[in-house]
């Protein structure tokens, strides 16, 4: 008699073998395996929450083996959130501001009319150094903005490649204009630092207003005014502030960590938009919102009464030492 092909002496051991080894891996696993996934999970939620998620790397560089970072998420809609917002809502105050103040305002005029006699304000020294830290600062405030709000407002108008080409020039041109601006910012500070110095004649000037919310107010005011001993603490501080930033995301992780790297692109926007700000209030003054402003910085001279009505202890003292009208 024939033997059945399946139930013969060579293939039944190995169907049994199969049929055993099917029934085991289909069987309920143990209680201990069974927990040691959601165990994995809870884990990997803990350290979510605690820091970066890390492997492990062959090659020195330590960063590598970061997988996850959750606080970047936070810094992301920290930057792209409420400091864009914020930084965006205090340019659009400010301009509108300035606008209204020269629409209520006008122009402040010399209320005795210029004598057409003029006297040195700031030496060829002193307007290098402004007009270095000057149109340096307009490239890099530009720039900056657009990387802040170009996306959303320029290349819209210009097109994806315009735009990263513009951006990419903004980029190297703001890494490099950052070195001689900073440069420009310490040579005025050693400069003009000891005009800076507060006094009460500047508590007085800044209790008035300047003479610049009402007519016929001049306040006495040395070289600097209050307004501007404010204005001048406030580029130096922002720069150091600008600078130092900068150049922790400019030459990263020599200094710090990726933690270290986030906060100091938030303090970057931060200062980089109050600076903007602040120059802009700068700018509206030394041009359209005061006649005769711009000459201190223009040729150097200023007519002898703009200067007696803005600055007439300057005046004094300048006529005392013999540097009087020319």
């Amino acid at each position: 008699m024939r033997r059945n092909f399946w139930t013969g002496s060579v293939l039944k051991p190995a169907l049994w073998a199969v049929f055993i080894l099917t029934m085991a891996l289909a069987a309920p696993m143990p209680a201990s395996a069974q927990q040691a996934a959601p165990a994995d999970e809870a884990a990997l939620l803990q350290q979510l929450q605690g820091g970066p998620v890390t492997g492990r790397v062959s090659i020195p560089d330590a960063k590598s083996a970061v997988l996850i970072q959750p606080q970047g998420r936070e810094w992301r809609d920290t930057l792209n959130g409420p400091v864009k917002s914020a930084g965006g809502w205090l340019l659009v105050l400010t301009v509108v501001g300035l606008a209204v103040f020269l629409a209520v305002r006008g122009r402040i005029k010399v209320e005795h009319g210029l004598s057409g006699r003029t006297m040195e304000r700031f030496s060829g020294t002193e307007r290098f150094a402004h007009w270095l830290t000057a149109i340096c600062f307009i490239v890099l405030g530009l720039s900056g903005l657009n990387l802040s709000f170009g996306r959303s407002l320029i290349m819209p108008l210009i097109g994806p490649e315009a735009f990263a080409s513009l951006t990419q020039f903004g980029k190297l041109a703001h890494n490099f204009l950052s070195f001689p601006f900073v440069l420009g910012v310490l040579l005025m500070a050693v400069l003009w630092i000891r005009h800076n110095i507060f006094n009460a004649v500047d508590i007085e000037w800044l209790r008035q207003g300047g003479g610049l919310l009402r007519k016929g107010v001049h306040p006495p005011a040395g070289k600097f005014n209050g307004g501007q001993k404010v204005l001048f603490w406030l580029v130096v501080l922002g720069t150091i502030a600008l600078a130092v930033s900068g150049y922790i995301l400019m030459f990263p992780f020599y200094v710090t960590d990726i933690a270290g790297m986030q906060t100091a692109q938030i303090v970057h926007a931060v200062a980089g938009m109050v600076m903007v700000a602040v120059i802009l209030g700068h700018i509206y003054i030394g041009t359209v919102g005061m006649e005769g402003a711009f000459d201190a910085m223009g040729s150097g001279q200023v007519d002898v009464n703009w200067a007696r009505e803005h600055h007439s202890l300057w005046v004094r003292d300048a006529q005392a030492r013999g540097g009087g009208d020319d």
